[in-house]
């Protein structure tokens, strides 16, 4: 039986564009203790091909972490194949704000160590221990508070174009690398200090609150569902909204338009600007804030070399890249020497 993909991105888009039909973009995760973590992956994708899903969902021993687009005339039957998996019945289910077609064109379910890489090896770490959940009202409240210090467990390249005001924003490239830094940084409010943290969609927090309790902290609060669920009960019970600029999506959309303050900028020119690009040059593909003046002038590339390969032929660019890995770990998200106004 056939697991995986059969068509490119661009004949999905084209499938897409031809059905013209509605589909919602959404994210969920669960924690749990998988005995088969290979079989349960297969079963995903048995059961979610031939609805139409696609998406990427990340399986380990601890769980599932799952960012999806479904059609919408599928989304009874999808949520259905949820509720009758026993972990998963009634998980809550982030829809995102904005919605796009297109913003998942394959579907993958990949087999990891964790569904959130941390670098964690303690094994007296209980992952279940987590801090306490408050919703959008709660979390105002706490940030309202003097005592509370409030700390956004996302990338740098995330906090950069949206942050909750007046939050502390690490500049770090990776989840792991953040939970050393602000243990340090907070260490003095063990006792005495309210700490709420938020991520994108809560699943970072859940990991997070429970490792600073175990490290000690008294009082550690996570905002549940995280920015994407904030927003929407903001909007449902018209609440005070304390996140400005935009927030960091990990699909084709890059982001979602949560207010209208532009907090960061070009980082070729510096003017304000939000929007994230990736450079064209295959080779590269470096995430970059990049505004539209730019994007014409540098033909959506990072830097001049890069420029120059984009406008070679196809086949002399395959050469050129050939043996190039363009990874995290070799092109950092907007971190480039080439980027003169990245902060």
């Amino acid at each position: 039986m056939q697991l995986y993909n059969t068509l490119s991105s661009k004949e999905r888009a084209h499938l897409i564009e031809e059905a013209g039909q509605e589909r919602l973009t959404l994210s969920f995760y669960q924690y749990t203790h998988l005995g088969n973590p290979q079989l349960f992956r297969d079963f995903l994708f048995i059961n979610w091909n031939p609805l139409e899903v696609l998406g990427r969902i990340y399986v380990a021993n601890e769980g599932i972490n799952a960012q999806l687009s479904v059609p919408a005339k599928q989304f009874d039957a999808f949520k259905a194949s949820l509720d009758a998996i026993t972990f998963l019945e009634g998980v809550r289910l982030n829809i995102a704000i904005e919605q796009d077609n297109k913003s998942f064109l394959k579907l993958t379910v990949k087999v990891r160590n964790k569904i959130v890489s941390d670098g964690l090896k303690d094994e007296k770490f209980d992952v279940t221990q987590r801090g306490i959940h408050v919703n959008a009202k709660e979390f105002n409240d706490l940030l309202n508070d003097k005592n509370t210090l409030c700390v956004d467990m996302r990338n740098h390249y995330e906090s950069e174009i949206g942050h909750f005001d007046k939050a502390i924003t690490p500049d770090v490239d990776t989840f792991r690398d953040s939970l050393p830094i602000i243990e340090e940084e907070l260490e003095a409010h063990k006792e005495d200090g309210k700490i709420v943290m938020y991520c994108t969609g809560g699943i970072r927090c859940e990991k997070a609150s429970a490792y600073f309790k175990h490290k000690g902290f008294k009082e550690v609060y996570q905002l549940e569902g995280g920015i994407i669920e904030y927003v929407r009960q903001v909007k449902a019970q018209s609440l005070e909204n304390k996140f400005i600029g935009k927030n960091f999506v990990f699909d084709e959309r890059r982001s979602e338009r949560i207010s209208e303050d532009v907090i960061a900028q070009c980082h070729q020119c510096g003017v304000p600007c939000d929007s994230h690009v990736n450079c064209i040059n295959e080779a590269c593909h470096l995430l970059f804030i990049q505004c539209v003046a730019c994007q014409e002038k540098m033909n959506g590339c990072c830097s001049i070399s890069c420029k120059e390969i984009s406008t070679l032929p196809a086949e002399d660019q395959r050469e050129l890249r050939k043996g190039l890995h363009n990874s995290n770990k070799i092109f950092k998200k907007g971190r480039s020497k080439v980027l003169k106004f990245k902060q």
